[in-house]
């Protein structure tokens, strides 16, 4: 028996793989996908096509998603297809124009395929609902509408208060430092120093993980390659970490040989390998070693980070790189924030990999980075 097409919708966007990735999603769920690949593309597909549910990017080249938008609702049938605005812009400003515009929902990539999907289903019953229903469509389209902005808001508030916490962690890391110099100090003012230093160390990665994550969100994670040298990166990492790892009763080893590099962006791959190690020291037991090892392997740079903490169990190895999660039993490993999701974020924008294996005990997390061609 053949099963049932929930209907047509057409894909507006100018990447590819954006293209890609809604058609797939959408025809696991048995629509039928009609693609463009700009706003006058979309106003033509749709006389020919007739669609069911429109996804609409806005930032295009030649005519944008919202003027494409408003373009389809001056259309004959265009003003009771639902239009879904399907985008990396997070600002307010944006989310009221495409409503303005006559869009019917407002969707931030990078998108969870079950989302989308949920959404669309969503945006063309209540569409059904308009025609029955006007005064309850456009209450639940307004209440709607109303939560979206408020997410808005919160979301470049909170991009606001990060990015202004840089300068304060700056100032208190660099007076942790002139103390820990100071020849006069005493040495429980210098112990005392080098860990305010190291804390708020911690603190600016996690802020830069933040803004990274939102940079990434829309699209604007770029990286510089340059040839680095994974022995010097991995031991100043080590070196950068030592006073956390001493606080845990842990040691830190290096297992790299000489001579092996890898064109990536240093900073982004320092930041990924510092993002792990501290993840190992929060997990690994007492007089432990938590170790650094690169290697190469054909035409592809292996780096991996070892602990001997609870490991994480085969079912949950993905969920560890989502945001905001915690995995795991009170007794298994846990994760939170956005540590490891930046870690994953920063690999794949080297077009690597990043995944988990046990450790018999512990964690290995791997990261695999091609080498540039």
């Amino acid at each position: 028996m053949d099963e049932v097409v929930h209907g047509v919708v057409l894909v507006v966007d100018d990447n590819a793989e954006n293209r890609a990735l809604a058609r797939a999603t959408l025809e696991d769920d048995n629509y039928r996908v009609e693609l463009a690949t700009s706003g006058e593309e979309a106003v033509a597909k749709f006389e020919q096509v007739h669609p069911d549910c429109v996804l609409m990017d806005i930032r295009m080249p030649g005519m944008d998603g919202i003027t494409a938008c408003a373009k389809l609702r001056a259309l004959p049938g265009g003003a009771e297809v639902p239009i879904l605005f399907l985008t990396a812009q997070r600002d307010v400003d944006t989310f009221d124009r495409a409503q303005q515009a006559g869009g019917d929902d407002y969707i931030t990539k990078p998108f969870r395929p079950n989302e989308l999907i949920a959404r669309v289903a969503a945006a063309t019953k209540l569409r059904r609902l308009a025609t029955e229903r006007s005064e309850l469509y456009d209450l639940t389209r307004r209440q709607r509408d109303d939560l979206m902005r408020m997410q808005l808001q919160k979301d470049q508030l909170s991009a606001f208060i990060v990015h202004d916490l840089k300068n304060p962690v700056n100032a208190i890391e660099l007076h942790g430092q002139r103390i820990a110099r100071d020849p006069n100090a005493s040495d429980r003012a210098k112990d005392a120093a080098t860990k305010i230093h190291a804390e708020a160390g911690a603190l600016l990665r996690m802020i830069q993980n933040l803004l990274d994550v939102g940079k990434a969100d829309e699209g604007r994670l770029a990286i510089h390659r340059t040839q680095v040298d994974l022995g010097t990166l991995c031991t100043a990492v080590a070196s950068a970490m030592r006073v956390r790892a001493q606080a845990a009763s842990l040691e830190l080893a290096v297992d790299v040989a000489p001579g092996i590099g890898v064109m990536a962006d240093a900073d982004l791959l320092r930041r990924v390998l510092e993002n792990l190690v501290d993840n190992a020291i929060r997990h690994a037991p007492e007089d432990s070693t938590v170790r650094i090892e690169a290697s190469t392997k054909g035409d592809v740079t292996l780096i991996r980070v070892t602990d001997s903490g609870p490991g994480i169990p085969d079912d949950q190895r993905e969920q560890i790189f989502d945001r905001y999660v915690q995995v795991g039993s009170q007794l298994a490993r846990t994760s939170y924030g956005l540590g490891l999701a930046f870690c994953k974020l920063a690999v794949e924008a080297h077009q690597g990999t990043i995944w988990v294996e046990a450790g018999h005990p512990g964690a290995v997390f791997c990261i695999r980075i091609p080498h540039a061609g």
